[in-house]
């Protein structure tokens, strides 16, 4: 557990490559960045889940999209028009896009009971939110703010969905970190 912890603090001091269309070109060899995902990779599915979040990459996809959209929603119910709120929620949905994106890629392939594994996950994250709809503004405004993020494994989950990728993630041993 320390060791992941402390692989999680590496990777997040790292300084993330500016967007291709920001005019930057990689110079990185292709290698390096598919040995640096699969190193955050392996340290988000080494990395124990929260209560309740579903252990297969489809349900956990529509988790996430529901906690997301579920935080969103929650944001957009708040009448000060903090500069740092609008900008969260502008990012919220531009996460909740990607899920969304990777679960309708991959939902052709999905049987039956993973279908609804992923509508139950996401009916118990929308839930979640529900409680806080009704209650005043300052307490959606704390509950806005101390929203802490979703587990790493998300953005994995994605995409490997988006990418139909079958084999196992990568191990702590598989990268060297045992």
């Amino acid at each position: 557990m320390l060791l992941s912890l402390v692989s999680a603090l590496v990777i997040a001091t790292q300084t993330p490559p500016a967007p291709q269309d920001a005019g930057v070109i990689s110079t990185a060899p292709r290698e390096e960045a598919v040995e640096t995902e699969r190193f955050r990779e392996a340290v988000a599915y080494a990395n124990p889940m929260p209560r309740g979040a579903p252990e297969g990459d489809y349900p956990l996809v529509a988790w996430c999209e529901a906690l997301v959209n579920g935080h969103v929603a929650l944001g957009e119910t708040l009448t000060n028009g903090d500069e740092l709120d609008l900008d969260i929620i502008r990012l919220g949905k531009l996460e909740a896009a990607d899920f969304r994106a990777a679960l309708d890629v991959a939902e052709p392939r999905q049987n039956a009971a993973s279908r609804a594994a992923a509508a139950a996950a996401a009916a118990e994250a929308s839930a979640k939110w529900t409680p806080l709809v009704g209650q005043e503004e300052a307490v959606r405004s704390q509950a806005f703010g101390l929203f802490f993020g979703l587990p790493g494994r998300c953005e994995h989950a994605a995409r490997r969905l988006r990418d139909n990728i079958t084999t196992p993630p990568a191990t702590p041993a598989d990268v060297g970190l045992e």
